[in-house]
């Protein structure tokens, strides 16, 4: 199998270090090798946190360069645009609809960016973006959104729902379990 490279961004505390951890799980559960990078910056303050996803059948490095990821999954809308510059030519972006406003925005230096789903279209980027916060929240915890993001990227990234759900089982608590897995369903039937 071809390398294949996922980016996964957003803002501090929005779960995307167990997401990056339950792919990687499910990537090594169906005989990848997989390396993760994750890469904090200022995750405690609502900062830019991204983390790398690679598998294939021999993968050397968990970095990802400009132009390589097959996969960005923004937990933030801005983020996803932070980032677009990172996405391979025929890559895919899944993004929540989510706005968290960065400092600049909160202390009223600047305005959040509109209209940026159509910007990054604009720029070539193909785009899966949907209120996974919404999903969530029908999951029964806006902390979900992680999971329903993973939801729909596997419909993007081919394995069985099966393997998905073990991950799952593997990698959440017992008592958030079912919470969890009708996340994932939510986001896998979304749109």
């Amino acid at each position: 199998m071809k390398t294949k490279n996922i980016m996964i961004v957003g803002v501090g505390g929005q779960g995307s270090l167990l997401a990056s951890k339950l792919l990687g799980r499910l990537l090594m559960n169906e005989g990848y090798d997989v390396k993760v990078s994750e890469v904090h910056g200022m995750s405690q303050r609502g900062g830019s946190v991204v983390t790398y996803v690679r598998c294939g059948d021999k993968v050397a490095s968990p970095v990802i360069d400009t132009g390589e990821a097959d996969y960005i999954v923004s937990f933030e809308l801005l983020e996803a645009a932070r980032w677009l510059s990172y996405l391979a030519p025929e890559g895919q972006i899944i993004a929540n609809t989510q706005q968290i406003d960065p400092m600049p925005v909160i202390t009223g230096a600047s305005s959040y960016p509109e209209n940026l789903v159509d910007k990054m279209k604009a720029a070539g980027a193909r785009v899966d973006a949907f209120d996974a916060l919404k999903l969530a929240n029908n999951a029964g915890s806006s902390k979900a959104v992680n999971i329903v993001l993973m939801g729909k990227l596997s419909k993007y990234f081919h394995l069985p729902e099966s393997a998905w759900m073990k991950a799952i089982e593997e990698s959440v608590p017992a008592k958030f379990l079912e919470l969890n897995k009708k996340a994932f369903e939510l986001g896998r039937d979304a749109g």
